[in-house]
């Protein structure tokens, strides 16, 4: 790391010397776009000293024109910049996660689906040509029509393996009459 210049403040202000210098620090890091320098220098747990101040005190100025818990005008600017620069970094790197984890909940969903079209294809029926069907009903003496009905659950839905089964009987009535 370099070495920083010392930065002073207005002779009035509570900051302590060790704190106003890393808040300076880390203002000059976020003005200059240098956020990997502003991370090291503590960027993402930087709490603010108007935001840790207790919030019940009140400010005795009546007219309201003095700096609230004692900064001066220098450190509340600072502490602002960097106030603003912590929180959307926070918010950047929650919606990263955010994203990380939604990418792996649908790479995961899409498996899930591969899997069930995958034991699905591998139950399906296969179609078995006539003559076969015939060759293996007289060996097995079963009769014809029953060796081509399916044993297995069917990958259509019930409603569409009903009506296919419509469709070929209708498309079989056909060919008969031909």
């Amino acid at each position: 790391m370099t070495a920083h210049p010392p930065v002073r403040c207005a002779a009035d202000c509570t900051l302590a010397a060790e704190a106003s210098a890393a808040l300076h620090h880390l203002a000059q890091a976020v003005l200059a776009h240098d956020i990997d320098r502003a991370i090291a220098l503590g960027l993402l747990g930087y709490v603010s000293p108007v935001a840790a101040a207790d919030a019940s005190v009140q400010n005795d100025d009546p007219r309201g024109d003095a700096p609230p818990h004692g900064l001066c005008a220098h450190c509340l600017d600072n502490d602002r910049v960097v106030t603003r620069a912590r929180d959307a970094r926070l918010r950047a790197l929650a919606a990263r996660e955010r994203h990380r984890a939604r990418e792996a909940r649908l790479r995961r969903r899409a498996e899930a689906r591969a899997n069930r079209r995958t034991a699905i294809a591998s139950t399906a029926p296969t179609a078995v040509p006539a003559s076969e069907a015939n060759g293996a009903a007289a060996t097995a003496s079963v009769p014809p029509a029953a060796s081509s009905v399916p044993t297995t659950r069917s990958a259509l839905p019930p409603a569409a393996a009903a009506a296919l089964a419509r469709a070929k009987a209708k498309a079989a009535a056909r060919g008969a009459k031909d």
